[in-house]
């Protein structure tokens, strides 16, 4: 700029720092500077000063490659898009980049629906990869490959060197828990919630074999080095011994009192240790079945447990004690309790050469310690929700995390650097409310945001971005201005309706927080935490009134009643209390399920109570008396959600098993059965006229349906590339075109 204050061209830069892509794709991405380059690069540009529109210039950089060869363009139109979305994630939505040249783009999350890409060059460029939250991670033998396995029920198969997926493999019907591959690389092994062990060949895909024989959820999977044994941990309490090669379950192994999270053989192939959520480690003789020894010191459930490669020591993590324990085991002393994770740790992973151990936490960190000095060397910081599983590279130097966060990270150990990022996205429907006037509802997403929608259109109104994780409940006040949500960042925030701005961010829980509820006078919030804590807010001035104590695990569900003087908490302790408001005291503990509990609703005349849960069943109690006046049995899976209609005679149940149920309220009958979603039906709301109901699923749909008939009245969905056209684009592979039209995008003849 020159005094008199025109903007004058720099000199031209001749020199440049080398770096990777992944570097700079991070950099940018996280850098506040990133609207900071754009407002440099803007006046340097050529164009049309009487469009006012901010993103205006940027957009002509892109419409400029049109019709030019890779060559001659380069990186300057990815660079502009990466800026450009990074900014506002929606900048190119709607517009037309046919025939352009766009290299290199990060795209991960940028919101891309009805762009015309037809024609387009986007070499290089990154999308989303179609996986959602990452339970398990593993490396090939020869390190060339990784799998995972993930919430969208799949296993994905990726190459090290450039990130490229290239299988995916489909046929369990539930999260996938752990994935290990054979000694020889030729086959995966995976363990699924669905009570299945499916085994892979990872050349072609094919789906070789399925084991049955778990009575409920496998959690773990494990190879022996004779690559003809597999060991598998369920919650049913046993771990079971198999014979890949005939499908033979060759021995059960008996003696846990809880579910067993985690099996893993020894080096020597003689012993199997498993760790259990009765707060115990056992060692077993694989060749017998006997127990040889029982280690006890954790004080909560014993998530998982790793053996050093020289057979000597094991580690073992404890969810809700926050600790990882190592233990001798030869003489089964407890050698050393690290305590640095400030939440659950999950998962364990071990280097090759048994100096370093990786420990996966919910409080969003992967942390690495010596074990031989048993000092914390190294926390790995980037993922913004609960790190459920690493890996150690076959040579030690890389480390693959997978997190509820939808994302795979790849890190250096030596420097402690995350040198690559896989972003996953799946919009599960989590949460649902409806507006006092019944003319608008909203949806809160495993994406990290919330939508409002129009009820009689269908139409998708605003998205309310803000959470850094995924955000499991919503509210809205009984005037509708004001949503309430609440997410796994431990955080609740306050949101105007009208303007899609965030008022509040109430901070106070310890965990992640699962329920929240807005009083009938509009003038109090409820949250439930995973902290075990009920909080009350004052939803004006957003200050904690009051910390209700009581349950001994998660709050998953909290309700008010009518008249807004009692709450009810439903929690995975297997309890439903109600909370004296004013007082904050406990005045009853009802009791009656055999698993957790996940939902309650209170009827609108106060009086009966509805409760949902893991053994599949809806319980109804008198509220004053406490008395259990009926339990409902029809489900065929976790019931996940409960709600009442408003002229109280019905009410309704949403569920793992893919369906919706209408129930009698006096009868106790199920009077429908909605069918129509592919996936857990996690959340259920009536219309405030009754007419209507409305669910919300894994599928990553919301269905309307009619009370009266059972109809599906409409299903929407609202993914990030729906209608963007992708006819005759370049630079893709077909798996990664397959993976854009699952997140909405069409050719030509689709459209």
């Amino acid at each position: 700029m020159d005094e008199a204050g025109k903007i004058v061209p720099s000199a031209p830069l001749r020199r440049f720092a080398s770096e990777s892509l992944e570097k700079l794709r991070e950099t940018v991405g996280r850098s506040p500077l990133t609207k900071a380059v754009m407002d440099l690069l803007l006046p340097m540009i050529d164009v049309d000063t009487s469009i006012t529109s901010p993103y205006h210039p940027m957009i002509k950089i892109l419409e400029a490659t049109r019709g030019k060869t890779e060559a001659e363009v380069g990186y300057v139109g990815g660079n502009a898009a990466t800026l450009l979305v990074k900014v506002d994630k929606a900048a190119l939505e709607g517009k037309d980049f046919s025939h352009t040249v766009i290299k290199g783009a990060d795209l991960t999350k940028a919101s891309l629906r009805r762009v015309n890409f037809a024609q387009a060059n986007l070499v290089k460029s990154v999308f989303p990869k179609v996986f959602g939250a990452v339970f398990s991670v593993a490396f090939s033998p020869d390190g060339k490959l990784f799998a995972t396995g993930d919430a969208n029920c799949e296993i994905s198969l990726w190459q090290i060197i450039d990130h490229k997926q290239i299988l995916r493999l489909q046929g369990h019907s539930d999260w996938v828990r752990s994935v290990v591959f054979s000694p020889d690389g030729n086959t995966i092994v995976s363990a699924s919630y669905d009570q299945t062990v499916k085994l892979w060949d990872t050349r072609t895909g094919e789906c070789l074999k399925t084991l049955y024989g778990h009575t409920s959820r496998i959690n773990s999977v494990a190879m022996h080095s004779n690559c003809q044994t597999i060991a598998t941990s369920s919650d049913d309490k046993t771990v079971k011994l198999w014979n890949i090669h005939t499908g033979e379950c060759l021995k059960t192994l008996l003696g846990h009192t809880s579910k067993v999270n985690s099996a893993v053989f020894s080096p020597n192939g003689v012993t199997l240790v498993s760790s259990s959520s009765d707060k115990t480690v056992k060692l077993w003789n694989i060749q017998t079945g006997e127990c040889l020894k029982t280690l006890q010191g954790h004080m909560d459930s014993v998530g998982s447990v790793v053996i050093s490669p020289d057979g000597m020591s094991l580690a073992s993590c404890s969810s809700k004690d926050k600790t990882v324990k190592l233990w001798d085991i030869s003489t089964g002393e407890c050698l050393k309790t690290f305590q640095e994770h400030t939440d659950w740790v999950r998962s364990l992973a071990i280097s090759p050469d048994g100096i370093t151990l990786a420990t996966c936490s919910r409080d969003t960190t992967v942390k690495l310690w010596n074990i031989r000095t048993r000092q914390c060397l190294k926390t790995l910081q980037g993922h913004t929700d609960w790190v459920k599983s690493a890996a150690f590279s076959p040579d030690g130097n890389i480390l693959i995390s997978g997190s509820d966060d939808q994302t795979v990270r790849q890190w250096d150990i030596l420097s402690g650097k995350c040198v690559n990022i896989l972003q996953g996205y799946i919009s599960v429907v989590r949460s649902l409310a409806i507006s006092a006037d019944g003319a608008m509802f909203a949806s809160s997403s495993e994406d990290q945001t919330v939508k409002l929608w129009d009820i009689h259109s269908g139409e998708c109104l605003k998205t309310l971005e803000g959470h850094t994780g995924r955000i499991n409940s919503i509210a809205i006040s009984p005037n509708s201005t004001i949503l309430a949500s609440c997410s796994y960042d431990q955080t609740v925030k306050l949101w105007n309706v009208r303007t899609g701005k965030c008022l509040k961010t109430l901070h106070g829980h310890n965990g992640g927080v699962n329920s929240v509820v807005i009083s009938p006078d509009g003038k109090t919030l409820a949250s439930g935490c995973g902290d075990r804590t009920i909080k009350l807010w004052d939803i004006h001035t957003g200050e904690s009134l009051k910390t209700l104590q009581g349950h001994t695990d998660w709050l998953w569900s909290v309700a008010f009643s009518p008249n807004g003087k009692l709450l009810a908490s439903g929690s995975y302790d297997k309890t439903v209390k109600l909370w004296d408001i004013s007082t904050g005291e406990c005045l009853k503990t009802l009791q009656g399920y055999t698993g957790r509990n996940n939902s309650v609703a209170i009827s609108l005349d106060g009086r009966i109570l509805a409760s949902a849960g893991e053994d599949q069943t809806i319980k109804l109690w008198d509220i004053y008396s406490g008395e259990c006046l009926i339990t409902l049995q029809g489900h065929t899976s976790w019931v996940l959600s409960v709600v009442f209609s408003p002229d109280g005679k019905t009410f309704a149940s949403a569920s793992n098993d893919k369906t919706v149920r209408i129930w009698d309220i006096h009868s106790g009958k199920c009077v429908k059965i909605l069918q129509g979603h592919t996936h857990w039906v996690n959340s259920v709301i009536f219309t405030t006229d009754g007419r209507t109901l409305i669910s919300g699923s894994w599928d990553e749909t919301i269905k309307l349906w009619d009370v009266n008939t059972g109809e599906c009245l409409k299903t929407l969905i609202d993914r990030p590339y729906e209608h963007m056209n992708i006819t005759g684009v370049k630079g893709l592979t077909d798996a990664e075109i397959t993976t854009l039209k699952a997140l909405g995008a069409v050719e030509e003849g689709e459209m």
